[in-house]
């Protein structure tokens, strides 16, 4: 599979390799993907979630659902991991290797193009994170300020299309900017006057690390600017678990979904666990991050994890417009409410 459109499992990537010596504290297993996992607590079934990214304040709803007894109360041990190549966490669900994890909504319809057998069970954020941003002392107000300027990117074709779009509804072109490579050094190239513009900064994120260094961001959110409204994070697990073990898949996501409202409810509480856990997060960034995050988990949806058909079924025509989606992928069969409208009812 093309897996140039993910951005956050580059980041993950890096920043595993980075921190491999500093030895997270709660990832069983995590460097080596084909290890045998650890003997569950007895009375209950092991279960590995494969994440996105390292510890951040989206996956505060997995650690209280675990530290406040949920997991336990369905009987689930359940373990969370950052594969050695997290560019794999969909084949790994698809195979069995992980019961769930957090992909991409982009990822999805892409892994289903290519048969690979993979379902969103819950939207774990409700719009896109990824932005094109700027220092106000820039003068960039909206995309068609960029015209005759320096953009910085990663370099993934998603966000070059993202950013046509953005500019295409404001009267620009995308041949209208330089686009240069930065790789992942978004910030320090923005910071340094290296570029004029990024894309591929998240707006919960990388706008915080440019206030810490006392500078004001310019947001554009992708999704206020032409580009459909879509899920930037998704929980997956495969269509053999959701067809075999549907009891199993309930169970998880009704203690999921209780995490995540006692994150929302006590944002604080949230941020003290993630930093108990991980000593080495940035305090001050996630404190903020999860103030700008939390909103979006419920945002005009009934409950935590809820999915909209249409928002589906219109970004995966947006992807085959772009030509970043190839063949017939029926969006309607990549996901279900099915579980999360089951903890809704209970």
């Amino acid at each position: 599979m093309d897996r140039t459109f993910t951005r956050r499992s580059f980041l993950a990537f890096a920043t595993t390799l980075a921190t491999a010596c500093a030895g997270r504290r709660r990832f069983d297993g995590e460097s080596q993907p084909g290890a045998a996992p650890s003997s569950p607590t007895p009375g209950t079934e092991a279960v590995t979630v494969a994440l996105d990214w390292y510890p951040w304040s989206n996956h505060t709803g997995l650690l209280l659902a675990r530290e406040r007894g949920h997991f336990r109360a369905e009987a689930l041990d359940v373990r969370l991991e950052v594969p050695a190549n997290p560019e794999d966490v969909l084949k790994l669900v698809a195979t069995g290797r992980n019961t769930f994890g957090m992909s991409y909504q982009t990822d999805v319809l892409l892994a289903r193009a290519e048969g690979i057998p993979v379902v969103s069970i819950a939207a774990l954020v409700q719009h896109p994170l990824n932005s094109v941003m700027a220092l106000e002392r820039s003068g960039i107000r909206r995309p068609r300020d960029l015209v005759g300027k320096k953009v910085g990117y990663p370099g993934l074709p998603s966000d070059e299309a993202l950013l046509a779009t953005m500019l295409e509804t404001d009267g620009g072109r995308l041949e209208d900017v330089t686009l240069v490579n930065v790789g992942f050094e978004l910030v320090r190239s923005l910071l340094s006057g290296q570029v004029d513009a990024v894309i591929g900064a998240y707006w919960v994120h990388e706008s915080i690390l440019i206030e810490q260094q006392g500078e004001t961001p310019v947001i554009l959110r992708v999704e206020q600017w032409g580009v459909p409204d879509f899920y930037e994070l998704v929980l997956v697990t495969s269509e053999e678990r959701v067809r075999e073990r549907a009891d199993l898949v309930q169970r998880f996501v009704r203690a999921m979904v209780r995490g995540y409202q006692d994150a929302r409810a006590d944002l604080a509480a949230a941020v003290d666990l993630l930093v108990r856990e991980y000593p080495e997060t940035n305090r001050a960034l996630e404190e903020e991050g999860i103030r700008r995050l939390a909103p979006l988990w419920t945002d005009n949806v009934p409950i935590f994890g809820w999915q909209e058909e249409q928002r589906w079924t219109d970004y995966a025509a947006w992807l085959q417009q772009r030509k970043l989606l190839s063949g017939e992928v029926d969006a309607r069969a990549a996901f279900t409410n099915r579980f999360v409208e089951s903890a809704r009812e209970r």
